[in-house]
């Protein structure tokens, strides 16, 4: 696909950063059009999940880049893994949260014009790239999924020179570490 208008699934502005950045500088290419997508109803508590949707949304318009927010519905995202809440990080429970949101994501790329999908879901330490296409590709198998491997070094130097908002777990409240 050479006009790919891309949907970028995203669960906080660290991780994000450097790909927003690559997309936002045209140094992605064959995409025409892209957007930031902030659909993470698995974050707990719901303060956080505010806290990473402001600091997301503040990059974004920093940047200049077009950004959509979803519905927060925990308890919905709590049904989908249902089962699975002891199961490791990187665990069973971990396929089922990117399926669910990856169909979300989806969802609002066909109803908005969008061919194609990408994420970096699995830029986080705490996750598996490999889980996460893999995730994708069973969660939309007729959608077009572009498993790119994001710049880390650009990321770490956008992160090495923001004041982001950094939290130290996941997101779920089943990946809280005990300190």
């Amino acid at each position: 696909m050479s006009d790919m208008r891309l949907v970028l699934l995203s669960c906080c502005a660290p991780c994000s950063a450097g790909a927003i950045k690559q997309l936002a500088d045209g140094a992605v290419p064959g995409i025409s059009d892209f957007i930031v997508l902030f659909y993470n109803p698995n974050i707990f508590p719901e303060s956080e999940y505010t806290k990473r949707m402001q600091e997301q949304i503040k990059y974004c318009e920093t940047l200049g880049v077009k950004y959509a927010v979803l519905e927060y519905d925990h308890d919905a995202w709590r049904d989908a893994v249902r089962g699975f809440e002891a199961a490791p990080e990187r665990g069973a429970r971990c396929s089922l949260c990117f399926e669910y949101r990856f169909r979300r994501a989806e969802k609002f790329a066909r109803e908005n014009g969008y061919n194609a999908i990408a994420s970096v879901l699995g830029v986080s330490r705490h996750k598996d790239q490999h889980q996460v296409d893999r995730a994708a590709t069973s969660a939309c198998p007729d959608f077009e999924y572009l498993p790119i491997r994001w710049d880390e070094n650009l990321r770490v130097q956008i992160n090495r020179y923001s004041d982001f908002y950094r939290q130290n777990y996941c997101g779920c409240e089943f990946s809280i570490r005990k300190v």
